[in-house]
């Protein structure tokens, strides 16, 4: 690039960066303080909680990254037109195609950029996201037992503690065990503890007494213990086999998934839909920028408003959105449907370039109609007077 292309690129690439910045910045506290939960209600760390909200970070620039590049396009292109450079640069002779430049290499960077995360990183972090969750509720003493309430579990086990203590520890503790039909065992503990060893997960209960009713009699035997490990995994029912959704899934299984699997048989639109959208979306910054471009990139002097012009390039968004949604949505009940989603943005792209480009070729058409009438309109008034001398 030339240097005033790379000014007007540092322009463009610092809005874009302080939008990007900013707007990802205030989303994700919002998506954070939703999952606060995990720490004040289900005893997660705080490492636990960013790790959960991180993952949401590639899911929240794909959305936001287009329109703070959108909103960077009309910045610069409104600061340039306002300090009277765009007026400059036009009539020293500087072609629209130089001046797009700046804002498609920046456009191009940032759909690299997407691209990469919608089809690498976000099937990634999303996978792991569920991973993380379905661990975090499959804690037992964290999301399942309720401070001094009596759990009944499926399996027959009943839970009780009346109070969390300020280390953490289980207070009051009541677990009885009837699995098995007509034997029944009674775990009484003055407190526990839950601990990791060699990856699982035991509560260990200290002081305390085990009460055992054995099948077909009315005696139990009682047994006193300074400390007891309880396997904590027998509290839990099995894990069943984790089925993920098609955003789940990576890429390279969306174009070769398994036709014989059941959901897939049922979710095949979604699949299809999902592969589409994710191999679409870098298109959007090009469409955005372009869009911008087209709107905004006139010279006018400070006496013409923008106001309109940045409102049409407003709408022409918001519409290019709504028709990808609809075709993201027809292409979930119809393959047919799959060429809309690449033709949206195509399409944008398009007729931003026929405004951008022939535009300026009208624009020169009609000046040198204009140059061409004032002298002929000249010579017309000169030539009477050539006669009448």
């Amino acid at each position: 690039m030339t240097q005033i292309e790379r000014y007007i690129f540092r322009i463009a690439l610092g809005a874009f960066l302080t939008c990007l910045i900013g707007l990802t910045g205030t989303i994700w506290v919002t998506q954070a303080l939703r999952e606060l939960d995990l720490v004040t209600a289900k005893g997660q760390t705080l490492l636990v909680f960013l790790f959960i909200t991180a993952l949401s970070l590639p899911t929240l620039i794909t959305v936001i990254a287009p329109v703070a590049l959108f909103i960077a396009c009309v910045y610069a292109l409104n600061k340039l037109n306002g300090d009277s450079e765009l007026i400059v640069m036009s009539a020293a002779g500087m072609p629209p195609r130089q001046l797009l430049r700046p804002f498609a290499t920046l456009a191009f960077a940032v759909s690299a950029v997407v691209a990469f995360l919608t089809i690498q990183v976000m099937p990634s972090s999303f996978q792991e996201l569920r991973d993380v969750l379905t661990r975090v509720r499959g804690d037992f003493v964290a999301n399942v037992v309720k401070e001094g309430q009596f759990t009944s579990l499926d399996n027959g086990i009943t839970f009780h503690f009346r109070e969390r203590g300020a280390d953490g520890s289980l207070q009051g503790l009541f677990i009885q065990d009837k699995r098995e039909a007509g034997k029944a065992v009674v775990y009484l503990a003055e407190r526990g503890r839950v601990a990791d060893v060699d990856g699982q997960t035991y509560l260990v209960l200290e002081k305390g007494s085990i009460h055992r009713q054995q099948k077909d009699s009315r005696d139990s035997s009682i047994v006193s213990y300074e400390r007891y490990a309880v396997d904590l995994a027998a509290f839990t029912p099995p894990d069943s086999e984790t089925i993920y959704k098609p955003r789940e899934r990576s890429t390279l299984a969306l174009l070769f998934p398994d036709t014989g699997e059941g959901y897939y048989r049922l979710q095949k639109g979604r699949f299809r839909a999902e592969l589409h959208d994710r191999l679409s979306a870098w298109l959007y910054p090009l469409a955005l920028a372009f869009i911008a471009f087209a709107a905004l990139g006139d010279p006018r002097t400070t006496r013409q408003g923008r106001g309109m012009a940045v409102a049409g390039a407003v709408l022409g968004v918001v519409g290019l959105r709504i028709a990808g949604f609809a075709a993201s949505s027809a292409a979930v009940r119809s393959p047919g449907a799959v060429a809309a989603i690449y033709g949206a943005p195509l399409g944008a792209i398009a007729l931003s370039c026929f405004i951008i480009f022939g535009g300026a070729r009208v624009r020169a058409m009609n000046e040198g109609l204009g140059r061409f009438g004032r002298r002929l309109a000249g010579a017309l008034r000169r030539r009477p007077l050539a006669g009448r001398a």
